[in-house]
């Protein structure tokens, strides 16, 4: 009887793994056949923005999972232009449509680790801020306050994956020349990593697959955007 619990057990894991998975691979696939039809993401918020009312007190979050998993913000003049899977270039094409155009008073940029990752093809650190460094001047030649956040952590807490070892040394290189380019544009810096790291890991307590926030991830998050925000709007 004992045996036939722990088969029984066992036989459940491997289907919820396995339902996991699959979910992963249909997320996989929705944002494949996205990027095909419209390689920048102008579809994905199109619609909304011409619906949208004005705004002063208006701040965009602009990113790509991280950020459109973030879901609302209850109570905030914030709003979610976040689109998974995407890298700074394709956010770059869509940055007039999602973040100009609406007249925010800031935006908050998170991008980079897909390019890390080479979701799109290999990408270079140096690359990487070039994009994010057109996002910042176009923010601010249209009077936009800029936040730019620093890469987040990433952890082999669920999976061990070689990758992400690599991601992790490159996040860090990343986020030195943010820093360094924020100190010298007088965007502001956002240090997300920082914060939610612990030797150079993603805190586990902080997310749920060793990438993306949990609820407590985002709380956290929240917090320290709320704070840098408030920073870009006093300068």
């Amino acid at each position: 009887m004992r045996c036939f619990i722990v088969l029984a057990f066992a036989s459940s894991l491997l289907v919820a793994q396995e339902a996991d998975r699959v979910k992963q691979l249909e997320r996989e696939l929705k944002q494949q056949n996205r990027t095909l039809r419209d390689y920048g993401g102008l579809i994905r918020y199109g619609s909304d923005n011409t619906e949208l009312a004005a705004d002063p007190d208006r701040v965009i979050f602009f990113g790509d999972q991280i950020t459109e998993y973030w879901a609302k913000f209850p109570g905030k003049s914030w709003l979610n232009r976040g689109i998974a899977g995407q890298t700074t270039d394709q956010m770059l094409i869509r940055f007039r449509q999602d973040v100009i155009s609406l007249r925010p008073r800031a935006v908050v940029i998170l991008a980079g680790l897909n390019d890390i990752a080479g979701l799109h093809g290999a990408s270079t650190e140096e690359m990487i801020l070039d994009n994010l460094t057109s996002m910042t001047e176009l923010a601010k030649a249209n009077g936009i306050r800029v936040v730019l956040a620093s890469v987040t952590p990433i952890c082999n807490c669920y999976t061990k994956s070689v990758a992400r070892e690599r991601w992790q040394e490159r996040i860090v290189e990343v986020n030195e020349l943010i820093e360094k380019y924020c100190a010298k544009s007088g965007a502001v810096f956002l240090d997300y990593f920082e914060a939610m790291a612990d030797q150079g890991n993603l805190k586990k307590e902080l997310t749920n697959d060793g990438i993306v926030p949990n609820e407590a991830g985002y709380a956290a998050m929240g917090r320290l955007a709320e704070k840098a925000i408030v920073e870009a709007l006093s300068r």
